[in-house]
């Protein structure tokens, strides 16, 4: 830049030294007036061209941002790259003599809704489970030469290829060969002829083999059904109330889970393979989600009650139980929330192998993802996969500088000194739902998290894809642990009723838009912690400044809404009411406002949305909008901008280009567009995009959509490095960027 600015001067200064000479050699250009005249005009054109040297490097600038050098790292999955990573949730497995693991559940983002497991690593996934209104299912069981999985097919009127029709979902067990391929049948159905229709109302919650019997139950017909596992004809069935989960014993005998219904505690039961029911039954479980035998002829069964352990029975005669596996209360013992390796949470799955080790899976609550243990026979950690990603995204409490990471569920301990992949460790799953049953987590599906500090103390505030709630945690350690207490909601108008449909949460206003806050600090909806209101419906988005005041844009004219703490009550609830909130106006130059993000240090609002001359094309609900808008001094009234900038936007209503979110942090501003998961960079002081990046070789070089509102949260740290954290739904991670600017 230097060399180009000199080349600049020196060739306008030959141009105008003529001119120059030509005028000094005339009588009345010696007056000192005269010298004072053309030093101005001299310095008139080396300002000239210097600014139009300038002027260029900068738009060159705007058009090729400079290389820049960034590390990828990532953060909730075992496994950062390649075809297979550990699936979002694991809803059945089992285990064979050998120690391989074969699992199943209903969905997984990247298509892994069934997966084999061993020695610590994802060795195969089952084909063919995911699209075409395919979902995988709830139960799994191998033999010597298959794989039988439960699964259900959806409508998609293609009867050529024998689909159901529109409406009709059929229920079935699909077999596979060992290698994870479907293993088709005479009289097979689906388009491969690898499926078995069980049933076109209810879905198969049990698997289980003798010899070439397959015994499938089918909880809401009552019922379990007996196949031949080559020819997959049915040869007998007999009735079991709510049949769930079937182990084998060494009689060859049936162990049965009686699913727990409503206020009917589970328990479990003994049949023989033609269906009589024998005397032995378990009753001293609350609800049992997983049971297998073990290599000492032992019967486990997974407690997801309170106790959250692997209870072990003695079945020789009346079973009794001889012991447990894990730490009383699981993850709730001790210091409540805190991960340990005998600290259990949402058993799903428990399994052993011939040498009697004992491999356990905890999918948390409401499918908060998938967290599988081999324990030797002795009790020891052998190894632990993890999955716990799924639609969500990071942020980091304020006062650790980055150290301390939050997502939805979970809390995560960084060190940044250490490679890509390894650099968190999972300290904390911080839902309880034994305590707090009515957290919105547990009846939601939240996403977007906020992590701030407010009068010292750490709050947690989480929305979702829609902008439909806000929803707010405190923490209290001395009683608590690392659990965060629901401590408020704010949820938006509906305008054809409740705010949210359904039974939860109790007491809820019968319309219009409500603020919630636990008053009395029990964690519980109550009748007299609501405060209402009315309002536009639609909404662009949220934001929590770093005083705690909460913002909020509608879509519409008068579409800034702003709600300032009041407070810490009694219990360290944050305080809102709608009578201190303040209505303010949508900057004209909008017309659809999105994104907000306010920093009172410096009075500074950044407001996205689509403009007059960037209007949308269709209504894409999701996005940021087509421009990005900084103004200062916004609390005295400013509404004049002090830049504005372009992003990336659909202008085709084909939707290939879009910004899906953006963070501002520090110096920059940073935004991450929806299909391709490139993050741009602009400075925040000009507006001017200053660097691109992507996913680097670490992750290998791939993400998936980026499809939630605050899929990007940038921080900066004190020795200047920023984190920038990025959603990446498909495999089952959150992205994280670590830049030197």
């Amino acid at each position: 830049m230097k060399n180009r600015l000199l080349s600049h001067f020196h060739e306008n200064r030959q141009k105008i030294n003529p001119f120059i000479n030509k005028l000094i050699h005339k009588r009345s250009w010696l007056t000192k007036k005269a010298f004072k005249i053309l030093l101005c005009l001299t310095c008139g054109f080396m300002v000239t061209f210097l600014g139009m040297t300038m002027d260029l490097a900068m738009t060159k600038s705007n058009k090729t941002p400079a290389t820049l050098t960034y590390k990828t790292s990532w953060l909730g999955n075992t496994f950062g790259k390649g075809k297979l990573q550990v699936q979002n949730n694991i809803e059945a497995m089992y285990v064979t003599a050998n120690g391989e693991i074969y699992t199943n559940s209903l969905w997984d983002e990247a298509g892994i809704e069934a997966g084999i497991y061993k020695d610590g690593k994802v060795i195969a996934a089952l084909e063919d489970t995911h699209g075409w209104n395919r979902l995988g299912g709830k139960a799994v069981i191998v033999n010597s030469k298959y794989i039988y999985i439960a699964m259900s097919q959806g409508g998609m009127n293609n009867r050529k290829e024998d689909y159901p029709p529109e409406g009709t979902t059929w229920y079935c067990v699909r077999r596979y060969d060992l290698a994870g391929k479907p293993a088709p049948f005479p009289g097979g159905r689906g388009w491969d002829k690898s499926m078995l229709i069980t049933s076109n109302k209810s879905e198969v919650t049990g698997l289980a083999i003798v010899d070439n019997k397959l015994f499938v139950s089918n909880e809401a017909a009552n019922i379990v059904r007996i196949f031949n596992t080559d020819t997959m004809q049915e040869i007998g069935s007999f009735p079991v109330t709510n049949p769930g989960k079937i182990a084998i014993d060494t009689q060859e005998n049936l162990w049965i889970i009686q699913n727990q219904k409503g206020s009917t505690t589970g328990k479990i039961v003994h049949y023989s393979q033609t269906g009589k029911k024998l005397p032995e039954q378990i009753v001293d479980v609350v609800e049992p989600t997983a049971i297998a035998t073990d290599n000492q002829s032992r019967l486990l069964v997974a407690e997801n009650g309170v106790r959250q352990q692997i209870l072990i029975y003695n079945i020789k005669k009346q079973p009794v139980q001889v012991g447990t596996f894990g730490n009383k209360n699981g993850i709730y013992g001790d210091i409540p929330g805190e991960v340990k390796s005998l600290k259990l949470y949402g058993i799903t799955g428990v399994g052993t192998d011939a040498t009697g080790n004992i491999y356990i899976n905890n999918n948390g609550f409401n499918k908060s993802g998938t967290d599988l243990r081999k324990f030797s026979s002795s009790g020891k950690q052998q190894w632990q996969l993890l999955g716990l990603i799924f639609v969500d995204n990071a942020d980091t409490d304020p006062k650790s500088d980055g150290v301390n990471v939050f997502t939805k569920q979970e809390e995560y301990l960084m060190d940044y000194s250490k490679p890509a992949g390894q650099q968190w460790t999972y300290k904390a799953y911080t839902v309880n739902p034994f305590k707090y049953p009515q957290d919105p987590r547990l009846h939601t599906s939240p996403d977007g998290t906020f992590m701030r500090r407010i009068q010292g103390k750490p709050f947690l505030f989480l929305t979702d894809m829609y902008g439909s709630f806000l929803q707010i945690y405190r923490f209290q350690p001395t009683t608590d642990g690392k659990i965060a207490i629901p401590a408020g909601l704010f949820v938006n108008t509906n305008e054809s009723g409740k705010s949210i449909t359904g039974n939860w949460p109790p007491y809820q206003p019968a319309k219009g838009e409500w603020i919630w806050r636990d008053s009395n600090g029990n964690g519980a909806f109550e009748q007299n912690e609501y405060d209402s209101s009315q309002d536009y419906p639609y909404t662009g988005g949220w934001w929590v400044d770093s005083k705690g005041d909460v913002w909020k844009t509608l879509r519409t004219e008068d579409g800034i809404r702003h709600y300032p703490l009041q407070g810490l009550d009694s219990k360290g609830n944050p305080i809102y009411t709608y009578s201190s909130m303040k209505r303010e106006k949508t900057p004209n130059l909008f017309k659809d406002l999105r994104r907000i993000e306010y920093f009172p240090q410096t009075d500074t609002m950044y407001l996205s949305g689509f403009t007059a001359e960037h209007p949308a094309v269709g209504d894409d609900t999701g996005v940021v909008g087509s421009e990005i808008v900084r103004f200062d001094n916004w609390s005295q009234g400013n509404r004049r901008p002090k830049w504005r900038t372009v992003v990336p936007y659909d202008t085709t209503g084909k939707r290939e280009v879009s910004t899906a979110a953006m963070s501002i942090a520090g110096d920059y501003v940073f935004a991450v567009t929806v299909k391709t998961a490139q993050v741009y960079v602009y400075k925040a002081n000009t507006g001017k995009m200053v660097h691109t990046f992507s996913p680097g070789p670490e992750v290998g070089g791939e993400s998936g959509w980026i499809d939630i509102p605050y899929g990007i949260r940038a921080f900066r740290r004190s020795n200047g490095e920023y984190l920038v954290f990025v959603e990446e739904n498909w495999k089952g991670k959150v992205i994280i960027y670590h830049l030197p600017i």
